[in-house]
């Protein structure tokens, strides 16, 4: 997970791109490390945009679960944006968000913004760092009840 989270990273930061480690990846076959950095790339996600959201995301992963999506807009019946979610599986209209410091201090507009999603038909789970750390299995089975 640690290699996945510092993968996502370099990724979403552009200091690194898929094409780069591709690459090398290639003129470096067979040699030691090579599997390793091979299913830490399959893993990685560079629209990740917090090392909590990629831990929320592997340890989906890890539990059984199918990959979510990741920073995915969502649209009314209108089509008019609502909103983005950090984790989204699509057959099943279910959001996931990871909620650090930053949406204690916005609680009026995440409601806002939770009402909206809910209004257009997606279903939505909110962890924390507690959640994801603290109670793994819980994050686990409460997904995996949402997805039935």
């Amino acid at each position: 997970t640690e290699a996945v989270v510092i993968m996502d990273a370099a990724l979403h930061s552009r200091r690194l791109r898929v094409d780069d480690v591709d690459a090398w990846l290639q003129a470096n076959d067979g040699r030691r490390g090579t599997r390793s950095v091979r299913r830490v790339l399959e893993h990685a996600e560079p629209a990740a945009e917090s090392h909590m959201e990629s831990r929320l995301r592997m340890l989906l992963v890890l539990g059984g679960l199918p990959r979510p999506q990741a920073q995915v807009a969502i649209y009314d019946r209108q089509g008019q944006f609502v909103g983005r979610v950090d984790l989204y599986y699509a057959e099943h209209r279910l959001g996931i968000e990871y909620d650090g410091a930053w949406h204690r201090d916005n609680l009026a507009e995440d409601n806002r913004r939770q009402n909206d999603l809910l209004r257009a038909g997606v279903r939505l789970l909110r962890f924390t760092a507690s959640d994801v750390l603290g109670r793994p299995d819980a994050v686990v089975g409460q997904v995996r009840q949402m997805l039935g």
